[in-house]
């Protein structure tokens, strides 16, 4: 898989570690659902990183790495509280050239007591 940043200088970035777009080719795609922690009961922090440990089960389940990952979409119940440690904790997984992202504060999500759920797409 080839990947390619692309960042003109009209267009700001809120933060680092991610990509404002991605070029990418390659022969497959891998989209993984949301997928939220193991521990609903843990703290923010280790929900998060629960939460990345689960995707990055699944890229190695598919032959993939984090480099192949082109898009990280992420939601939230309590953005205030949650966006500094998934901006954190992201840069233990993701690596350059960083994907797209998406992050959304939202009031519900699927399962019960879950507060962040994160999905990706990854091109092998």
């Amino acid at each position: 898989m080839q990947s390619q940043p692309i960042a003109p200088t009209s267009v700001a970035t809120a933060a680092l570690h991610y990509s404002p777009a991605i070029l990418a080719e390659g022969q497959r795609l891998l989209f993984i659902s949301g997928q939220g922690p193991r521990d609903l009961k843990a703290n923010p922090d280790t929900q998060i990183r629960e939460t990345f440990e689960q995707i990055a089960a699944i890229l190695v389940e598919a032959d993939a790495l984090w480099k192949n990952v082109v898009m990280v979409r992420a939601y939230f119940l309590d953005m205030a509280r949650d966006l500094p440690a998934f901006r954190k904790i992201r840069q233990d997984f993701l690596v350059e050239p960083f994907p797209a992202a998406t992050v959304v504060g939202v009031t519900e999500l699927a399962v019960s007591n879950l507060q962040v759920e994160i999905e990706a797409v990854a091109v092998l």
